[in-house]
């Protein structure tokens, strides 16, 4: 006998007796693979093979029954290696091979009918009828991975599907046009734009226009199966034809871009972006007459950083406008193969699918496989199999489909958008293509690639494979395509020429839907904060409310003495940073804003400080203070991330897109950490304003403090955010009041517009006794940008320290120590949106002042010193810091209170030494 690949079929037919015997006696004495075979076994006996079997023929008693059976699941599990799914290259070759001989069968049992096609759903049959089938299901343009999903009820469901209709679509004559039309458009929109605007990068589809009627049928079913909405993120290729022939884009506006014309006075504020990466937002009407709304995220050249984003404003969404429904949105992600497979953002991505704070219903993945990644070849891409082998971490089934084969594309297409209608599941299409041209259209793909680009050079495209094939079978008429084509052209060309002739410019939408209500940030809106107290009426209910546990839970002893020890500080009214904080959550929500905030410890504070959610000691059950506030308030969503910063921040930008009547925040673990998702800071948080006219209220939490914790748990890198600072893109802010974290926070939402806010929040002052607030300092007042010296003399002051952060306080103590009445200190409280005024305000009021130092707790070349040097050239300023390094801060403790001495040293010595390295720098 051939060598068998599996247990079953190297079995010795005594011992499968024996075990079945056993089975009969007492089912859980045998392992539960055997279990199932054997549930299956009887079920074919009982319900199929004494109606099936002709009167007098005795059942098959062979062993082999059990041959065909492991045949079927090997077809089941591993057909996909042996699929017709490649266009332009060979199959690698994989063994064992699906051969009867591997199997204990041979070309003389063909013709023998076996009780295991009941498995199959065809009733006791031929071994010949049996491969016939599994080699149409399993081994023709679509290739299927499933077997590994864990879930009986959705393995049951897949197979059906995919079995029932042999994996073979049957489309009208109306569909069969409708795609021709589709792919009409997909393949002559290239060619148009390749012809008129020769060698300019658009980075097109061809050789994968079949995505066109793909994405088209997803939408069309998705319709039919009630979602009224679709959320895109995909990267460049194909982008243009995606927003032409999917999302309703104007072809004139297209060409626009082409032309470059833009108004130069929107020019001068709006940089804009390629337009291979913009954004667009449409209502569809579909073929059955439904409405679907369709918005495609822009996004930049970093492959895969749109996913979280275009994940986070789907969920945003399905939260804020369908009432939690995830059948009405959903979210399409279209890959390259190359960057599915080697991006760390989509594991994590592909990691939160199913995570509470971040499910979304499923997402379609449509991978565009174009065998080549830039200029590497797939061999050289990834180690895995398949690209999309990271669709088996959440058990996610995967359909490899031949591009070429656009018929068999769609109807996979529609098969995902069942399932993941079905199950609210992640689906992935794995679109087997070529890439007809370079990376882009000017790049030679011959230098890294000669005999694919040869083979590619003679390989038809999709709409003349199609075309040939419904000729042969007399489907449409001979000239329909050519006639189709012929249409389209003459369109385009009269469309380009109108273009060119008016030299319209293009509007780029802005402040649309749910930001309609809001306005554009300016200028003087920096100049003071709104007014953001809470009368005391209302405050101190809310404050005794929210530190009120209910009778009978069972926390945590310690939960009571924190909740003991909060009722004190409102008592002794000196609120610390958990009460300011969440006082300012516990306002908005009873003013109807939604709060959510995700992140590492969250939950409790990466410093335990929060204690937003608590636990039942014997139970674990959840309770959360601030969503037992009220009847009528908004709610608080808090969750603890996965282990993430890229794709959860990118997540939480996302959401704000979409809810900006909610505060959504982001919390580091340490602000150190925040550099793992620097990607989504600048491509999208920083800029996204200037490049795309996109807003967002996100507001980021970002520990920062030097407390001698090490290089890694001491700074958020201020200074990235500040050198990224124009245009008042964002705040950044380092509050360092209770009252102020109260105020910034409120001011976010009270405002009539938004922009991110980025908080350097402290950790050793969260529970430094001087580090407190009054309460009568929130039912009044508003967030102060600059906090003044009140116990300055101006006449008597001789020299200004203006800090930023928890060093405020160390000077204060030193200070105070010395009695230096000639010293004042001005803390600078938001760093940006530069608070002119104020700073003004400062300059005039110290006039007797011979001397000006910045006081920084960071080294030289970071923190906000670079930043203060070209900025406030206002003042005479020198710098008192660390000395410049490569590393944020010292891992010894000795060292880095030797550091912190030498700062405060040198900020109250009587000479004008400006940094630890006893050397003068003059601004």
């Amino acid at each position: 006998m051939a060598t068998n690949y599996s247990y079953l079929s190297n079995a010795d037919p005594k011992y499968i007796d024996e075990m079945y015997q056993q089975y009969q006696a007492d089912p859980e004495s045998v392992e539960y693979g055997w279990q199932k075979f054997f549930e299956g076994f009887d079920l074919a006996k009982t319900d199929f093979l004494d109606a099936d079997r002709p009167e007098g023929e005795a059942p098959v008693a062979d062993v082999k029954e059990i041959y065909v059976l492991n045949l079927i699941n090997a077809y089941r599990t591993r057909g996909h290696l042996f699929t017709k799914s490649n266009p332009v290259r060979d199959r690698r070759t994989y063994s064992p091979t699906l051969a009867l001989k591997n199997f204990g069968l041979s070309e003389a049992d063909l013709d023998t009918k076996f009780t295991a096609g009941v498995d199959l759903g065809i009733g006791r049959t031929t071994l010949r009828e049996i491969v016939s089938m599994l080699e149409t299901t399993y081994c023709a343009s679509i290739g299927c991975e499933f077997m590994y999903i864990r879930e009986t009820e959705i393995l049951n469901w897949l197979k059906y599907a995919i079995e029932n209709d042999r994996n073979i679509p049957v489309f009208s004559l109306d569909k069969k046009k409708h795609i021709l039309h589709k792919l009409t458009q997909a393949v002559n929109f290239e060619k148009f734009l390749g012809m008129r605007y020769v060698g300019q990068k658009r980075f097109s589809i061809e050789g994968g226009e079949t995505l066109i009627p793909a994405l088209d049928e997803v939408i069309e079913k998705g319709a039919e199966l009630g979602i009224e909405e679709f959320i895109i993120g995909m990267a460049h290729r194909g982008r243009l034809n995606v927003l032409a022939n999917i999302m309703g884009k104007p072809y004139k506006e297209v060409f626009a871009e082409f032309e470059e014309f833009m108004d130069e006075d929107e020019a001068e504020e709006f940089l804009g972006d390629v337009k291979y990466h913009h954004g667009y937002s449409f209502d569809v009407t579909t073929e059955i007459g439904k409405t679907v709304h369709l918005s495609l995220t822009p996004n930049p050249s970093h492959l895969e950083a749109v996913g979280p984003v275009a994940q986070g404003k789907a969920r945003a969404k399905i939260d804020v406008k369908h009432g939690q429904d995830h059948n009405k949105l959903a979210t399409i992600l279209i890959h390259g193969d190359a960057a599915v497979a080697a991006q760390g953002v989509v594991y994590e991505l592909v990691q939160m699918s199913e995570l509470p704070p971040y499910e979304a219903g499923g997402t379609i993945h449509i991978v565009i496989n174009n065998q080549v990644g830039f200029t590497t070849n797939y061999i050289d891409a990834r180690t895995s199999t398949y690209c999309t082998d990271v669709a088996k971490v959440t058990n996610s089934p995967v359909f490899h489909v031949n591009g070429d084969d656009v018929e068999a594309v769609v109807y996979t297409c529609k098969l995902a958008m069942d399932f993941r209608q079905k199950f609210n599941r992640d689906v992935f299409i794995d679109l087997l293509c070529y890439r007809r041209h370079g990376h882009n259209e000017g790049d030679e793909p011959r230098f890294t690639q000669p005999i694919l680009y040869d083979i590619i050079a003679k390989h038809p495209d999709p709409l003349v494979i199609y075309a040939e094939k419904l000729k042969e079978a007399g489907t449409v008429d001979a000239g329909l395509a050519k006639q189709m084509a012929k249409v389209f052209k003459k369109e385009l060309q009269e469309l380009l020429t109108e273009v060119k002739q008016n030299g319209e410019a293009v509007e780029y939408s802005f402040m649309q839907s749910i930001w309609k209500e809001l306005r554009e940030h300016k200028e003087d809106d920096w100049n003071i904060s709104p007014e953001t107290g809470v009368a005391e009426e209302q405050l101190r209910p809310l404050a005794e409310a929210m530190i009120t546990l209910p009778e009978g839970k069972g926390f945590y002893d310690k939960t009571y003495r924190i909740f003991d020890q909060r009722k004190k500080q409102l008592a002794a009214d000196r609120l610390d940073w958990s009460m300011g904080e969440l006082l300012a959550y516990a306002t908005l929500l009873t003013e109807g804003s939604p709060v959510r905030l995700t992140g590492q410890d969250v939950e409790r504070g990466t410093f335990a400080h929060r204690h937003a959610v608590l636990k039942i000691a014997e139970t674990e059950e959840e309770y959360t203070p601030l969503n037992h506030l009220r009847e009528d308030q908004a709610q608080l969503q808090i969750h603890n991330s996965l282990l993430s910063e890229y794709a959860v921040l990118g997540f939480e930008y996302g959401y704000s897109w979409s809810a900006p009547y909610t505060l959504t925040m982001w919390e580091a673990q340490f602000g150190d950490f925040v550099n793992g998702a620097q990607i989504m800071i600048d491509q999208f948080i920083a800029s996204a304003e200037q490049k795309w006219r996109r807003l967002s209220g996100l507001v980021m939490l970002l520990p920062h403090g030097y407390e001698g914790q090490g290089p890694e748990h001491s700074s958020a890198r201020m200074e990235r955010f500040l050198e990224l600072c124009s245009g008042n893109n964002w705040q950044i802010v380092q509050p360092t009041t209770p009252a102020q974290m109260f105020h910034m926070l409120r001011r976010q939402m009270h405002r009539e517009f938004r922009v991110p806010l980025v908080v350097f929040t402290p950790k050793s002052l969260l529970r430094l006794p001087q580090a407190t607030s009054k309460l009568s300092e929130m039912t009044s007042g508003r967030f102060q940008e600059v906090i003044d010296d009140a116990t300055a003399k101006p006449e008597s002051v001789k020299r200004v320290l203006m800090c930023s952060g928890k060093i405020y306080y160390e000077l204060l103590k030193r200070r105070d120590e010395e009695e230096r009445a000639d010293i004042a200190i001005v803390r600078v409280e938001q760093l940006y949106p530069l608070p002119q005024i104020h700073l003004d305000a400062i300059q005039e009021r110290y006039t007797a002042a011979e001397q000006w130092f910045w006081v920084q707790d960071e080294p030289e070349n970071m923190g906000p010193w670079p930043f203060v040097l070209r900025k406030y050239r206002q003042f005479p300023f020198e710098v008192i810091s660390r000395r410049e390094s490569s590393s944020p801060a010292t891992g010894y403790k000795k060292a880095h209170t030797r550091e912190q001495q030498q700062i405060l040293d040198l900020a109250f010595s009587e000479t004008k030494t400006s940094n630890t390295k006893s050397k003068e720098l003059v601004s």
